[in-house]
């Protein structure tokens, strides 16, 4: 309970520093209440007590550290410490800790009248203070005054003087007269809903600024939601720190938008709280009143909600649901084992779907008189001619990406890195990551925050606090009960304070100067930089070695090409860039399986500046066994999947993206999902020209179109593969023997390879499998020439 108290210090008199404490001339006090008073052995003490004793208190004496005991034990009228700098806040807290002790006043007795040190007990809970030379007469007349005007509970007003807000008991007066309004049932239409804001950064502020942070951070939180102008007109707070918000007669849908605007304008906005300036997280659950049919039944439902939404950081509101309360969640054994099983069968279900029913459509139709087949032949040629023809166009663009600018525009401001890790996954690597973040050169400020998620305690984490204790630049953030990568960067974004921050993976090792080579994009007016990811391990199997070329495909020729043909670039979630306040109010989603794409489609949408910059290196470890690379890449089509069944259609329709980057979207996120699919009609079209023909003595396989389709798209990776060597990493481009076994591997394997997963993952995504599987990183021997990759 949250106590107002209307009375304020008395102005000190001038010649106070003349007297001491001690028993007055006479027992001039009228009261004779039990005082409290807390503080160390010593003539200070005695002389308090003296005074006390003299004016007609019953006095009892306890040193700090057992003063809520004491609280609870024999509730006093009144408590009165001496303050010093060590235990003055700890008494405080102490007091204020204990229930019977929220309302009982407080005074403290300073050893000097500074007005800094005054104002910090009284904003942490003291109700008065007077310095030790006050005169003894004025002590007893202050605690009499607190005595016989006992201050009035927060909760026994309607509204908090202080911050405006309901009271916790008022508000729920106010939210069951709602519930009572005619009309409110799920038959009678919209009838408002409920909501509850926690703050994911409580705690932390909790530890570091007192328990009345909470009425502070509640103010903040109404203040931006009044500003905004919602629908809703009652607010209140509870004494978690909740800000609660009442929203009549407002539809589900519509109370998500506001709530989610409300979200992120909390998280673009730095509050000063407590004299420290600070970034939120709301986490905000809300529940309609429809399903509601009490006042605490919507709260405890709207907090069910508001914890699932604190662990994912994201700042998307969470409707309620019955599996969110600890006694329903119950899973479906039956429904779990047959997904499982039908997703392990999904590769095997595709072919019956993708080549045996287009097979019996083509001759069902033929049937009819329609020769659908000879006509998917020509769309399919024409399919694997645009393909190509996309690729050697990228190819083409990627020569004359622009150039980074040799200059910053501004200084260069703090900054910060967050290194994202599940620990038990990457313990081998994450020592090497930090120390070589330790060793960039930055000439400002710079932190490294180190994200990570463990099921269990780690002896790697002894020596990662060692290391935080040897260099402050070092933060250590575990984050409870995470279980992605997005929930980490998450956390560790309000933790950053430089201006701009880059995200890395656990195995990444960014060369000396990247940060720095960062800033000059940002500063022209960038918002997101994506570098170049180099394979620093591709001598340890044939695999890895695939891998690295492939890399120097995708970031040394796509992305810049992509950029440039298109006008955005993409990506941004490994060795990515990105101004802090963007990310702060663009976060993560954890639902989505490539969280960082989704993370750049909505910024883009909010107009933010993404380009590409191959020359800013960082260099990451590959997967080294075809299992673990399997797992990987399928996460990866899942998620382009998902990116491309959210934001396509929207990206189409929407008035932030120019025709050209339509076109892009169109490409980036259309036609890359169609084209795995067109290319396995090559099977059933096959099979169709062949029972049409008689047999495959009946087809003329010398079909100069066809011909010249296989020769263009065969050719369009080994074009890939020469200009993935022409602009790869300088410790790259020495190993000639890498790109052609990949040109080789890529024509022959690797494309059906990539494609097989993408049309495994629609199976997936379909049956609702989104799990996240962790791809095993092993500390190998990094390329001879690594060192020297530091040039860039």
């Amino acid at each position: 309970m949250l106590i107002s108290h209307p009375d304020h210090p008395a102005d000190l008199p001038a010649d106070s520093s003349a007297r001491q404490l001690g028993p007055p001339p006479a027992a001039e006090g009228t009261g004779a209440g039990r005082v409290l008073v807390v503080g160390m052995p010593g003539p200070r003490l005695d002389r308090l007590t003296s005074t006390l004793r003299a004016t007609g208190h019953e006095v009892r004496q306890v040193p700090p550290g057992r003063v809520s005991t004491q609280v609870r034990q024999a509730t006093p009228d009144a408590v009165v410490a001496l303050n010093d700098e060590r235990s003055g806040l700890e008494v405080i807290r102490e007091v204020r800790a204990a229930p019977a002790g929220r309302a009982l006043p407080l005074v403290m007795v300073t050893a000097g009248p500074a007005p800094a040190e005054v104002a910090d007990l009284l904003r942490n809970g003291a109700d008065d203070c007077v310095p030790d030379a006050s005169d003894p007469v004025e002590l007893a007349a202050r605690i009499e005054a607190k005595l016989h005007r006992v201050p009035v509970p927060v909760e026994q007003l309607l509204l908090d003087p202080r911050t405006g807000l309901y009271s916790h008991r008022h508000f729920l007066d106010e939210l069951a007269r709602e519930l009572q309004r005619p009309g409110t049932g799920r038959r009678a239409g919209p009838s408002g809903v409920m909501a509850m804001v926690a703050v994911a950064e409580m705690s932390a502020l909790e530890h570091r600024l007192g328990h009345r942070v909470h009425r502070e951070v509640a103010e903040r939180l109404a203040g931006v939601a009044e500003r905004l102008g919602s629908t809703c007109d009652r607010f209140g707070w509870d004494e978690a720190g909740h800000l609660l918000m009442l929203l009549p007669g407002v539809d589900e849908e519509t109370a998500r938008r506001g709530l989610e605007k409300f979200a992120h304008a909390v998280a673009s906005t730095r509050f000063v709280v407590a004299d420290e300036n600070v970034r939120l997280t709301p986490a905000i659950g809300f529940v309609p009143l429809a399903d509601c049919t009490g006042p605490d039944e919507a709260v405890e439902k709207a907090l069910a909600a508001a914890a699932e939404s604190t662990s994912h950081r994201d700042l998307r509101p969470v409707a309620y649901a019955p599996w969110m309360r600890a006694s329903h969640r119950r899973r479906n054994p039956f429904g779990a084992a047959l997904r499982a099983r039908l997703t392990a069968l999904s590769s095997l279900i595709v072919l019956p779907l993708g080549v045996g029913l287009p097979f019996l459509v083509y001759q069902q139709a033929y049937g009819w008189g329609w020769d659908v087949g000879s006509v998917m032949y020509w769309v399919v040629v024409a399919g694997l001619l645009v393909s190509a023809a996309l690729i050697v166009v990228e190819c083409l663009f990627s020569l004359d990406a622009p150039r980074r600018p040799a200059e910053p525009a501004e200084p260069y401001p703090p900054a910060g890195a967050i290194i994202a890790a599940y620990l038990p996954n990457e313990a081998a690597t994450i020592v090497d990551t930090v120390e070589s973040f330790l060793r960039l050169d930055y000439p400002n400020d710079f932190e490294v925050v180190l994200a990570y998620n463990t099921p269990h305690p780690l002896p790697i984490e002894d020596t990662l606090r060692e290391m935080a204790a040897r260099d402050p630049r070092l933060v250590l953030l575990p984050v409870a009960g995470s279980t992605s990568k997005a929930q980490n960067v998450n956390a560790a974004v309000t933790r950053v304070r430089g201006d701009f921050v880059g995200i890395f993976d656990a195995d990444h090792h960014p060369a000396r100067n990247a940060f720095q080579h960062a800033w000059h994009w940002l500063s022209h007016g960038y918002d997101v930089v994506q570098g170049h990811c180099v394979v620093r391990n591709g001598d340890s199997s044939w695999v890895a070695k695939l891998v690295a070329v492939e890399f120097e495909a995708i970031y040394a020729v796509s992305h810049p090409g992509r950029t440039r043909l298109y006008g955005f670039g993409v990506f941004g979630g490994s060795n990515g860039f990105w101004r802090t306040d963007l990310l702060a109010r663009t976060r993560m989603h954890g639902s989505m399986l490539t969280e960082d794409i989704d993370s750049t489609m909505r910024a883009l949408g909010e107009g933010a500046r993404f380009t590409v910059d191959r020359t800013l290196i960082s260099r990451e470890l590959a997967p080294t066994m075809l299992k673990p690379l399997w797992n990987q890449r399928s996460r990866w089509a899942q998620g382009w999947l998902q990116v491309s069944l959210t934001h396509l259609w929207r990206s189409l329709r929407s008035p932030a993206f120019t025709p050209r980057q339509k076109a892009g979207m169109l490409v980036l996120l259309g036609w890359r999902e169609v084209q795995p699919w067109l290319t396995l009609q090559m099977w059933p079209i096959l099979m169709y020209s062949v029972w049409k023909a008689g047999g495959p003595a009946g087809l003329d396989w010398t079909v100069p179109v066809c011909l010249l389709a296989m020769a263009v798209t065969l050719s369009a990776g080994l074009v890939q593969a020469a200009f993935a060597w022409r602009l790869a990493a300088p410790e790259l481009r020495r190993r000639r023997g890498w790109f052609w076994s990949y040109a080789v591997l890529s024509t022959f394997f690797y494309t059906h390879f990539k494609n097989t997963l993408a049309r495994q993952a629609c199976m997936k995504e379909a049956l609702g499998d989104r799990r996240w599987r962790v791809t095993p990183r092993a500390v190998t021997a990094a390329a001879p020439a690594a060192a020297a990759g530091e040039r860039p």
